[in-house]
Formats: structure tokens, sequence, C-alpha cells
């Protein structure tokens, strides 16, 4: 049996170099049964489209992919063989779900490794945003130090943080928001009313309704064609006026032109931001603009990111693979089909 990891940014060492030999975890787990194989790694990056990578995943039985798109083009270069396909993270709007199905191909996720770490970072941006750290951080170290010189916070227990989409993350967040918030509210259309109770959220029945009661809005749904564009030219002008826009989800939940609008009008009170499409914001003409607010804050998309983490889904995923490579039957998690 082979699987193909086309694109494991932990197989990159401190150098920026690949390093084969960082495979400790899946050497460990697969041993003689399975061989290990991986994408094609120059310039400081995977390759993850064209016939040098159709031509390395030939033949592969599983395949691990990370920002590889995978459709019916790589399906077809890797030919009858594959029986399985692992998206490395929590989110799959990369994988072409109906033509794997199509072809009786399994397909899992880890949908829930990174939830601790990944509300810690929605709030972490929030709670950036509200006490003005980045700003005074910038003022101090540039020898312009003055207590009000960030700006004036306002006490959180007076506000209200609202979340979109209740799933492990939404839920996660609004356990850890209750803490500092004084009231946590919600928008999911697949999550009953008296869920929510349980778990002290008031649940809104409309994205309006959410944006135009929040002080926050921290955006925790996968991205669908249902929800590409959610927050848009559209709904973002019905935000309360001075509220803060959190992302740590994906970035083609958010349209930018609006959320540049928004903060140029002033309506928008600040934006923290994980994720962009296309990755790195320097490389969109109004992603790269937005970074010039000083009430924006933005990470690497790395609110995943800590050892455990990364431990625990390279353990999960090579297990998983060698549990269906080994026995035929399906994944015994996160399956997608």
């Amino acid at each position: 049996m082979r699987v193909v990891y086309t694109d494991p940014r932990w197989a990159v060492n401190t150098s920026g170099t690949f390093d084969s030999g960082l495979a400790d975890i899946e050497c460990g787990i697969y041993r003689d049964d399975v061989k290990l194989d991986f994408g094609i790694f120059e310039n400081g990056t995977f390759l993850v489209d064209g016939p040098r990578l159709h031509e390395r995943v030939r033949d592969a039985n599983g395949l691990m992919v990370l920002r590889t798109q995978v459709g019916a083009s790589l399906l077809d270069a890797i030919g009858p063989t594959l029986r399985v396909v692992c998206r490395q993270g929590v989110g799959f709007d990369n994988l072409d779900l109906p033509e794997l199905k199509r072809r009786g191909i399994f397909a899992f996720n880890v949908p829930d490794y990174c939830t601790p770490e990944v509300s810690d970072h929605a709030l972490a941006l929030t709670l950036a945003l509200e006490r003005r750290i980045v700003k005074q951080n910038a003022h101090v170290k540039g020898k312009s130090w003055r207590t009000e010189s960030g700006g004036e916070p306002r006490r959180l227990g007076r506000h209200t943080f609202g979340i979109v989409g209740l799933g492990r993350i939404g839920r996660a967040v609004a356990r850890k928001a209750a803490v500092f918030y004084g009231k946590v509210q919600a928008y999911d259309p697949f999550v009953s009313t008296d869920a929510m109770a349980g778990l002290g959220v008031e649940r809104r029945a409309t994205l309006e309704e959410l944006l135009a009661t929040s002080d926050v809005v921290s955006i925790h749904t996968p991205l669908d064609d249902s929800t590409r564009h959610l927050i848009d030219r559209k709904t973002l002008p019905a935000i309360k006026a001075g509220a803060l826009l959190i992302n740590t989800a994906r970035g083609g939940i958010v349209e930018p032109e609006a959320v540049f609008e928004a903060l140029e009008s002033g309506r928008l009170g600040g934006y923290g931001a994980d994720v962009f499409n296309p990755e790195d914001p320097n490389a969109h003409p109004t992603n790269k603009k937005l970074l010039d607010f000083e009430n924006v804050v933005v990470t690497a998309h790395s609110a995943f990111w800590s050892g455990d983490s990364i431990r625990s889904i390279r353990t999960r995923i090579a297990e998983e693979f060698r549990h269906v490579l080994l026995t035929g039957d399906p994944p015994r998690f996160g399956r997608l089909c």
C-alpha cells in the first residue's frame, strides 16, 4: 500500500527545507505495511497542481492533501488504485466530494483536532482589538508612551458577542466569550433554540438580526456555496456601528471589498482575521489595503497551530489511513463520503 502526502507543511524544517526525516510519527504507525511518499517541494513551496504532481501521485492508494485541489483531473492522474483521501484539517472545500463519491473513494477530514486552538485564537484577536493591544504595542515601541494613545476601550461585560456558525469551534468560542461578554448570541439555521439555550446562547433567527445586535461578530461556519461571501456588501451594512468582525474560518466567507468600505466609513470598529483568499493578504489588492488600518489585526492562518494539535492530527491521519487501507473498512471519524 502506498500513501502520498502532497503538501504537508509540518515536513518543512526551520531552515525552510523539505525533510522527510520529520515523518517520525507516520513511519512509526505505517511501519512496513504502508509506504509513505511526498509531493514535490521546490522554491520554498509544494506543488499543488500540474503534470509533475500528477505523475508523483500516480497509482497511490491513499492521498493526504492540505491545499491541493482534489478533482477529476487529479483523480484521473492517480488512476483506479485510489481508495481514500484525507484533507489535513477541518475545512474540506478543496475536495470535490460528489466526484469522490461517484468513484467510490472514501474521504475524511479531522474536524475536531484544533478546537481549543482556533477558539483561543478567535478570542485573542477579539481582545487584541478590544484592548487596543497592537496599537499600544506599536506606540510604546516607537517611543510614544501614553496611556490613552491606543484609544478608549469599552467594558466588555456590557456588550454582546455574536457567533455565526455554532458547530464545534463556535460552541467552544461561546463558552470562552461568556467569560468576558455580558451576552452571547448566535446565528445558525441548523441549531435549535433549545440547543443554544443549553449552551447559554441566545438564538438569532437571521444573519441580519445577529449583525445588527452584536458588538462582536465571530465567524465559525464552513465554506461552501451557501456561505461564500456570506459577509458582503449586502449583509455587512447591517452590522451594528462600531462592532468588531473576526474571521478564523475561511477567507472566502468574507468579501474583502465590503470590509474595506465598512472600515473606511467608520461603521466597522475593527477587523481581526486569520484567513484570507488568497492565503497571503499581500497578494490581493483589497486585502493588502486592509493591512493599512490601525484597527485591523491579522495572522498568517495560524489559528490551528500548536505542537499538540499538529501531533494529534498527524497521528490520527496515519492511523486512519492504515485502518482503511489494511481492512477495507470506511474511515471511523470525519467521514465525508
